[in-house]
């Protein structure tokens, strides 16, 4: 056993028991990894049909896990559909919160939790835009509660934006990192809170310059998304905006491409186009959606997406498996 696996081994021995709260798409997602890599899990959620829709959706989730590699063995028998809060979290080592995106709903719940846990129970909401300091501001202890925020769905996606709080305690952020790492997930720890966090941001961000260009006749929905994943896609799968020019400014590196085409960029900052997503925006934007793709997105559609980005992830862990041997 390699030490890796050992430390991994030994990072998940300290929560076997973790709780999740909230059965929507994150909330499963996050309940099938986290069943995955061999934790007892409790899944709560008010929804009259909380057992079938997480039944179900962890079997939907299980193919993709075993792409990567994971046993599936054993899920029923480590699996406890549990709607009510206080018996779910009892005893729990940590909880992954995945309810709806409302303030005053994570500010009441993460008050309340408190109540039923441990300690040193560890406390994360998978928010994509509300900051800890908000959410924790009515708990007692706040020191263990911070943003554990995936890319959809967990399962499949790499990284979680870790997001302390004013108040969050350094030694449980540094609990976090160690935690989603063992899972095989890609934390980034935020140096502080924003709005959003930053890959939400960054999607705004393309999101809009793509809807003005469509807007403007400039491409269609369909085209726009093709242009994408055989350029800028492809490209970022493997490195990050930075790294891309830094190795598109040949041996100048950043310098040289900023320093030769910075001015070209500036430029087209200051004629990126407004958008405003409104009832006239999302009627032309589904119109173009419904007739390249269908008025419903379908479990095919997004099995093939899954599987897509499945074999990225396998394909940069065998490139990074074969230059590691030729060292």
């Amino acid at each position: 056993m390699t030490t890796q696996t050992t430390d991994k081994a030994a990072t998940l021995a300290r929560y076997p028991e973790v709780a999740v709260a909230g059965a929507g798409l994150i909330g499963i997602s996050w309940a099938t990894l986290f069943l995955a890599n061999g934790l007892r899990v409790r899944v709560c959620d008010p929804r009259p049909d909380l057992e079938k829709a997480v039944r179900d959706g962890v079997a939907a989730a299980s193919p993709a896990l075993r792409q990567l590699g994971y046993s599936t063995d054993g899920f029923d028998e480590r699996l406890r559909i549990e709607p009510d809060l206080e018996a779910a979290a009892h005893g729990a080592d940590l909880v992954q919160e995945s309810g709806p995106e409302n303030i005053a709903f994570k500010q009441e719940f993460f008050a309340r939790l408190e109540k039923f846990v441990k300690p040193a129970t560890l406390l994360f909401s998978s928010s994509s835009s509300l900051r800890a300091t908000q959410i924790s501001r009515d708990m007692k202890f706040p020191g263990r509660m911070m943003i554990g925020h995936p890319f959809n769905p967990p399962h499949v996606m790499p990284l979680v934006e870790v997001v302390p709080g004013e108040k969050t305690a350094p030694e449980s952020v540094h609990e976090a990192v160690a935690f989603y790492r063992a899972l095989g997930k890609a934390p980034v720890v935020l140096h502080r809170e924003i709005n959003g966090f930053v890959g939400n941001r960054l999607q705004a961000a393309v999101l809009r310059e793509s809807i003005y260009l469509v807007q403007q006749g400039v491409v269609s929905v369909e085209e726009l998304d093709t242009l994408v994943t055989n350029s800028l896609g492809l490209r970022w799968s493997t490195v990050g905006p930075f790294k891309g020019i830094h190795l598109g400014g040949g041996p100048g590196g950043i310098t040289h491409f900023l320093d030769h085409l910075g001015g070209i960029f500036e430029g087209l900052f200051g004629e990126l186009g407004e958008a405003h997503i409104n009832p006239e925006t999302t009627a032309q934007l589904a119109q173009q959606a419904d007739k390249a793709y269908g008025p419903m997105p379908n479990p095919r559609m997004a099995l093939e997406r899954d599987r897509k980005q499945l074999g990225v992830l396998q394909s940069h862990a065998k490139v990074m498996k074969q230059m590691a041997e030729e060292k």
